[in-house]
């Protein structure tokens, strides 16, 4: 499985022909409905066929989702959002579309830049990852199933700087979830002493990604139902 990922920002432009309801193309740009463009493009195989599937970030190009601010100058917050496909011969076909599930990376972070996010392909997993410099990061893994792809994975870790206070791996599959907290939060201890606790859950609904309306409404405790711990 290879991953590339591009190194700078791909505006493709999108053709004069582009489809919203468009599920096969002769170029992956082809896939991309006006009014977007492709910041980013990676691929690995996502279906365990042994070929590359590509994965495209995309914007909306709308003028009006441009704001003047006061101290960062023009900000571009059009939404983002991401298109799935893969190769059959000499056609691209659509795997999944959501062209709005990610919030621009203009966003305002108050206090603090807002989280950045990245997406990365690793052993047949689509990864979205959040950073958010001294208050810790979080991910969700994906996995193409049940024709779309199916959240598989949550991980997080909570932190004050360089000391993680909470730590949480929820796995989908199993219904178990491992929480860890630290409880040697001191800035001058030696190291860190970690409380586990094992703990189901069930789950109402699959949370498929072309469902995700915000990834930064998706509150992983607000969609579980926690049974027991141990």
């Amino acid at each position: 499985m290879r991953k590339f990922a591009l190194l700078f920002y791909l505006v493709f432009g999108t053709s004069a022909f582009a489809n919203d309801a468009l599920k096969t193309a002769k170029s992956l740009t082809e896939l991309v409905p006006a009014g977007y463009v492709v910041v980013n493009q990676m691929q690995g195989d996502l279906n365990k066929d042994n070929q590359d599937d590509f994965v495209l970030l995309i914007k909306g190009t709308d003028k009006s989702y441009i704001i003047q601010d006061e101290y960062r100058g023009a900000l571009d917050r059009n939404r983002r959002g991401i298109i799935i496909a893969r190769k059959n011969n000499d056609q691209y076909e659509l795997m999944l579309k959501n062209l709005h599930c990610f919030s621009s990376e203009n966003e305002d972070g108050g206090v603090y830049f807002p989280p950045e996010m990245n997406i990365s392909i690793n052993k047949g997993n689509l990864y979205f990852h959040y950073m958010h410099g001294r208050y810790g990061h979080w991910t969700y893994t994906f996995r193409s199933q049940n024709s779309d792809f199916e959240l598989i994975g949550f991980d997080s870790s909570v932190n004050r700087g360089p000391i993680v206070e909470r730590a949480v791996s929820v796995n989908f599959m199993t219904r178990k979830m491992l929480v860890k907290e630290n409880m040697n939060r001191d800035e001058e201890a030696e190291e860190d002493v970690f409380k586990e606790t094992w703990k189901k859950f069930s789950l109402a609904k699959r949370i498929k990604l072309s469902e995700v309306d915000d990834f930064d409404n998706l509150k992983i405790d607000k969609l579980i139902n926690i049974s027991d711990s141990r």
